[in-house]
């Protein structure tokens, strides 16, 4: 890699990366391999972050296999970044050298439509740009965090606290954002009862964070294989989805489920736990659609919707939040080279909860 480790310069000629090791699928469904990629100079308002760790989320798995549609090739997948500004422009004003910093599922958005404007990014009007798997202003190919340096506005990085090790706090950029950001808007809490819909790399951080926000937890998973890891990490109760009598017995019990699974569901069935007025948040999204019978929703006065990931503010809130509560992602470490048995075990649910790559590997 080429590149100065030089701390912010007045120069406004700053250093260039002209290309770093990277993991990527050459083409779609194919396996990763190491490649090496291009990262654009550091510009007036950008950090370079040395990555140190990166998480495996299930969306990278979708979209290296066109689950979501056709994607752009090679694609270094990865949006759970954690690691070190080590280079900072001229311009820039939140961040120095040596900082602990996160990038999440967006590297920028227009910044002027309503959405922007609101802290929304995520919802930008003229789309976000992806970590990965998208096209900057410019055009160019974005590459994410299966590599070692990635360079990114100041404006969409945030700060990991010191109370979070790097390790444990990557997957939150994806998976803490994605349960958090509903759990607030949904108003989890004290004397609101909420059940999880799937343990997993989504669920458990769900647990966690409601039990955190001091909701009464439920989860619900096909089996009850991880029964005690639920109880463990948060949850006051845990059912079997798998067992009809399930749906007996919750009929009616929760103010908000958020669903983390990627599969189509019964969602007549799922509706009927709901109290009056309550919630079916889905932040899973299955390659096939869904159906539904509409008097479902009418009978009770419920709510069906869907959340994505958070806003950059919103990030920074839940980080600190997570910090403040000793909430980390629970991870398996594992090495470049083990990447692809890491997908073909995530998609056996075969994960206590989060793969995490260590890219001093790669």
């Amino acid at each position: 890699m080429t590149t100065s480790l030089s701390s912010q310069s007045s120069d406004s000629s700053v250093a260039s990366v002209a290309s770093v090791a990277a993991y990527a699928a050459p083409s779609a469904k194919a396996p990763l391999e190491k490649i090496s990629v291009p990262r654009r100079p550091v510009g007036e308002h950008d950090v370079l972050i040395e990555i140190k760790y990166a998480g495996i989320c299930h969306s990278d798995i979708h979209q290296v296999r066109d689950g979501w549609g056709e994607g752009i090739y090679p694609m270094v997948p990865g949006h759970e970044i954690a690691g070190i500004v080590t280079e900072v422009g001229p311009g820039v004003s939140k961040y120095a050298v040596g900082d602990r910093v996160g990038v999440g599922c967006f590297v920028d958005s227009c910044r002027e439509c309503e959405a922007c404007l609101a802290g929304q990014e995520q919802h930008c009007a003229k789309g976000m740009t992806g970590t990965y798997n998208a096209l900057d202003k410019n055009g160019e190919p974005t590459y994410g965090g299966y590599s070692t340096h990635l360079v990114v506005d100041e404006n969409y990085a945030v700060r990991i606290p010191d109370g979070l090790s790097l390790d444990v706090a990557a997957p939150l950029l994806c998976a803490g954002i994605t349960l958090y950001s509903p759990l607030r808007h949904w108003q989890a809490g004290p004397g609101k009862k909420v059940a999880i819909l799937g343990l997993g790399g989504l669920g458990h951080m769900g647990v966690k964070i409601a039990d955190a926000l001091g909701a009464e937890v439920t989860v619900l998973s096909q089996s009850l294989r991880k029964k005690e890891d639920g109880l463990k990490l948060g949850a006051d109760h845990y059912y079997a989805t798998s067992d009809p009598k399930t749906f007996e017995e919750l009929a009616g019990s929760f103010d908000l489920i958020v669903s983390t699974v990627s599969a189509p569901l019964d969602m007549d069935a799922y509706l009927s736990l709901l109290k009056v007025g309550g919630a079916f948040v889905n932040v899973g999204a299955p390659e096939e659609p869904n159906s539904i019978n509409m008097f479902s929703l009418i009978g009770g006065n419920k709510t069906l919707a869907g959340s994505m990931i958070g806003g950059i503010a919103e990030t920074q809130e839940m980080l600190d939040f997570c910090a403040r509560h000793g909430l980390g992602a629970e991870i398996e470490l594992i090495r470049a080279d083990q990447i692809n048995e890491a997908y073909e075990r995530v998609l056996a649910s075969d994960v206590r909860y989060r793969f995490v790559i260590d890219t001093a590997t790669i």
